[in-house]
């Protein structure tokens, strides 16, 4: 049954050691040996009755938010990505009027592309907008 035991330490891994922690884990292990017995009762073969016990027994994501284990931190970033398409469609755009003014003087063009460009920032704007 160590795979039992490897696969329920590491479904422990995150959290901080504590008594709390052991006690659970060991309660975990003894009903998967459990239902591991029941099932090799039931006349299955000792891996499949292991395989079988660990997909049924599921997840175990409140317990690890019981017991305080890491939680992932989800930073919002739409500020700057507000600055960063702002700050990207104006050198764009810049760069489109240069090219327009230097290479035909004669047509205006860099106002179509110019319209393009600014959708960049204005979906950034309404992201930013939602995440506040």
């Amino acid at each position: 049954m160590k795979q039992l035991k490897d696969h329920v330490n590491q479904l422990f891994m995150g959290i901080p050691d504590s008594e709390q922690k052991t006690a659970i884990q060991e309660e975990v292990l003894e009903n998967l040996e459990e239902k591991v017995r029941d099932l090799m009762e039931q006349g299955k073969a000792e891996e499949d009755a292991i395989n079988k016990a660990i997909v049924e027994f599921g997840d175990i994501e409140d317990l690890k938010n019981e017991l305080g284990g890491k939680q992932p931190v989800s930073k919002n970033n739409s500020k700057l990505n507000l600055g960063f398409s702002i700050w990207g469609s104006a050198i764009i755009i810049a760069l489109f009027v240069f090219i327009n003014f230097y290479y035909t003087p004669d047509v205006i063009w860099f106002v179509y592309p110019t319209f393009a460009v600014l959708w960049w920032p204005l979906a950034m704007y309404f992201i930013w907008k939602r995440a506040n």
